[in-house]
């Protein structure tokens, strides 16, 4: 059996300009890096603008679990499918950051024969939009500490500083530090600390902003700390967010690569659902609907995470409509969250089965009932898997009136997930209703976390130290009430414990701290103990990548 970079590298690409003519964008229109990459200027091509909206696809999961479940797989392979299909597809995702690739996962570009290429180059650096957004992030740390170093004119608080400084690996030892130390001559002494790139607002901003303008005017909204009297400082008071839309003034191009198949593929931007919003950019989503009929997405983690953010925050913010949803699951999945030991999931349990599928099915429960989207399940198929749990799974999704599909897109490509294709094409055909917001922009603050908790969740409760809600109740004094809900909280559980497997039962929502986002215009609700800066297990992957003397990467994936 090949690995995924085995497979990838067999691959044979066609160049990336032949590929963007025949979505008929000329010349002008895209900018080579290489010949199997390319960034797309919107105002070289005009007349796309003309174009109808293709249809747009969300693909979403179950809650992750180290048995795997191949969300990004399967967007792949979907797109894949359809083009085999003969329909105009495109495919729309977020770029892998290195912190990820280093740390657990190893790769970010899907898997098996329904991948991204090139993988290598995608994995690593890609067009270097990450590190032009940790560069824009950490020129406005530095131009906060210059201003406080040169005089203060605004009155800037050095303990009142909100704005972390950022960089695209797992670093733990960074999370808190101290700056300015050495003397007079390198500023004044306050504590800090960094975030991984994914959690920073500018990321946020540049996947919500709709046009290099709106791009320039939410970065100037950025507020960045309090000055003595207790006024925001923003970015636009520093005139820092000129020369920060300078820095990001390529990079807010969509970039444009293709798969295994040849189904083009629009990777941009990616703020992690745990911590961020979790979609790719609205200039890509926006892009690829004027590209494509079909247009196949994804929301980062389960549909409790980035499919809530994708609907009340992308799809509320940019007049997005989804017309179908798939949620993706396996029986491995399942059976872990319903007790199962990682080292048993390749024996039939059904016992761990049946009580595991209840994840599913809430996961349903948020997708139909609260955001008001048809859908399917798209099964990935293990060799292991027996028929017995196959039915099982059938059954219970039957008894919801779910069709559930095995998919074998991994092993077989576009060919595999034909089913799962031609079932979500009948789902759109019989589309009419809009999607439903699980709040209304007009509730509090509070009272949207509460919605969220309740309904997504099944959270008995929300608690808040008196300090955070008051916090909460400021910003909503503020004027930014109006403003949807980010809520930060581990992937792994509908709790904010991340051992509870499965629908915790009379579990409490814990909000920690509160973080304002005036230029991605959300507030970020953090829970418990996540963290904005992820930490390397014990066993990175970084300790298996290496290259052979032929200058070839190992390792990666």
């Amino acid at each position: 059996m090949f690995s995924d970079i085995e497979i990838a590298r067999q691959a044979k690409l066609r160049k990336i300009s032949e590929i963007a003519a025949e979505l008929g964008l000329n010349e002008d229109s895209i900018t080579l890096y290489g010949q199997y990459k390319a960034k797309i200027d919107l105002n070289a091509n005009p007349q796309l603008q003309a174009q109808p909206d293709g249809k747009l696809i969300l693909v979403t999961a179950i809650s992750p679990s180290p048995a795997g479940e191949g969300k990004t797989t399967t967007t792949v392979g979907l797109g894949d499918a359809l083009q085999r299909m003969g329909k105009r597809a495109v495919i729309c995702l977020r770029e892998p950051s290195m912190g990820p690739v280093f740390g657990m996962k190893g790769g970010a570009a899907g898997g098996g024969y329904a991948q991204v290429v090139p993988m290598e180059d995608i994995n690593l650096h890609f067009t270097g939009d990450f590190a032009a957004i940790a560069l824009a992030h950490n020129l406005l740390a530095a131009m906060i500490d210059n201003h406080i170093h040169h005089g203060n004119a605004l009155q800037i608080d050095p303990r009142q500083v909100t704005w972390k400084r950022v960089i695209d690996m797992n670093d733990r030892a960074l999370r808190q530090v101290v700056v300015g130390l050495g003397g007079k001559v390198n500023g004044q002494p306050r504590e800090d600390g960094f975030d991984i790139v994914v959690a920073s607002e500018v990321m946020a901003v540049f996947c919500l902003a709709d046009s290099l303008k709106d791009l320039r005017t939410r970065l100037g909204r950025i507020v960045v700390g309090y000055t003595y009297s207790g006024q925001p400082v923003t970015a636009q008071d520093l005139k820092a967010h000129g020369a920060m839309t300078v820095l990001l003034k390529d990079a807010i191009k969509p970039n444009l690569v293709q798969t295994l198949e040849h189904t083009p593929a629009l990777l941009h931007g990616g703020p992690f659902a745990n911590i961020a919003h979790g979609c790719n950019s609205v200039i890509a989503t926006r892009t690829a609907l004027k590209l494509g009929d079909y247009v196949v997405t994804e929301a980062g983690f389960g549909a409790d995470l980035g499919a809530e953010k994708f609907i009340d925050i992308k799809c509320r913010k940019a007049g997005l409509h989804p017309d179908a949803c798939v949620i993706v699951a396996t029986i491995r999945a399942l059976k872990y969250h319903g007790g199962a030991d990682v080292s048993a999931l390749s024996r039939e349990d059904m016992l761990a089965l049946d009580r595991g599928i209840a994840n599913l099915e809430k996961h349903v429960e948020n997708v139909t009932t609260h955001y008001g989207m048809p859908a399917v399940i798209a099964l990935n198929r293990f060799d292991h898997d027996t028929e017995a749990e196959l039915a099982l799974v059938m059954k219970r999704m039957g008894e919801m009136g779910i069709k559930v599909v095995v998919a074998e897109h991994w092993a077989k490509g576009g060919a595999g997930a034909e089913s799962l294709a031609a079932h979500v094409l009948q789902l759109i055909e019989g589309r009419s209703e809009g999607v439903r917001y699980v709040y209304e922009s007009s509730e509090t603050l509070w009272e949207k976390v509460n919605q969220v908790a309740r309904k997504i969740y099944g959270a008995m409760d929300v608690h808040a130290p008196r300090p955070v809600r008051a916090m909460i109740d400021r910003l909503q004094d503020a004027g930014y009430g109006h403003y949807p809900i980010c809520i930060a909280k581990t992937q792994y559980s509908f709790s904010t414990d991340a051992s509870r497997r499965g629908v915790p039962h009379e579990h409490i929502l814990t909000v920690r701290a509160v973080r304002l986002c005036a230029g991605a215009e959300f507030v970020v609700i953090i829970c418990d103990d996540i963290m904005t800066m992820p930490g390397l297990p014990e066993e990175p992957c970084a300790i298996r990548m290496d290259i052979d003397d032929d200058g070839q990467v190992v390792g990666l994936y």
